[in-house]
């Protein structure tokens, strides 16, 4: 399996969030690799996005969003689930692709405690972790758009918007 390179985390959001979706993610714990398949993702497309962290500017907490492509961007939601995101774009252009889901973990939160993902990898980078990266194994799959979730907070314009991907059929050559 190839692992991702920079190019292909130093796109736009919208893109790099369409297409990890059915990629790997890759956790090696205690020598041993874990691999999942990406079944979902949201992209969180920079500070005029009400639903980015980024939308109020630069603070302690984003300052990894501002960070080359492919930084590890790790919070905790509700006090309680760690949630993964893989920064993009340009650096200095906050935005980041929130990881919703593998077919092994049917949730953000789900997955990082499967995973054992916690603040400790927060601004890690998956193109040269040992412990968290994201590969490639060639395996092409439908991309089903939706609504994102849990962005309640977000105007009504930046709910509606179709930014969040999902895992259709997979597709054959």
């Amino acid at each position: 399996m190839k692992r991702l390179e920079y190019n292909f985390f130093h796109r736009e959001c919208l893109e790099v969030a369409k297409d990890l979706v059915g990629k790997c993610l890759v956790r090696v714990l205690d020598g041993q690799q874990i691999v999942f398949r990406i079944s979902e993702t949201e992209a969180y497309c920079g500070e005029q996005d009400t639903a980015c962290h980024a939308h109020k500017g630069r603070t302690k907490r984003t300052e990894v969003l501002y960070a080359p492509a492919g930084a590890v961007y790790i919070y905790l939601c509700y006090g309680i689930h760690w949630l993964l995101n893989i920064v993009t774009g340009e650096d200095g252009a906050p935005q980041a692709v929130l990881i919703r889901a593998c077919a092994e973990a049917d949730g953000p939160g789900k997955l990082t405690k499967k995973l054992q993902i916690t603040g400790r990898l927060n601004r890690s980078s998956v193109l040269t972790s040992d412990e968290l990266w994201i590969g490639d194994d060639g395996s092409r799959f439908e991309i089903l758009p939706d609504k994102r979730v849990g962005i309640g907070y977000a105007s009504e314009e930046d709910q509606a918007r179709l930014w969040r991907f999902k895992l259709g059929k997979a597709l054959t050559e």
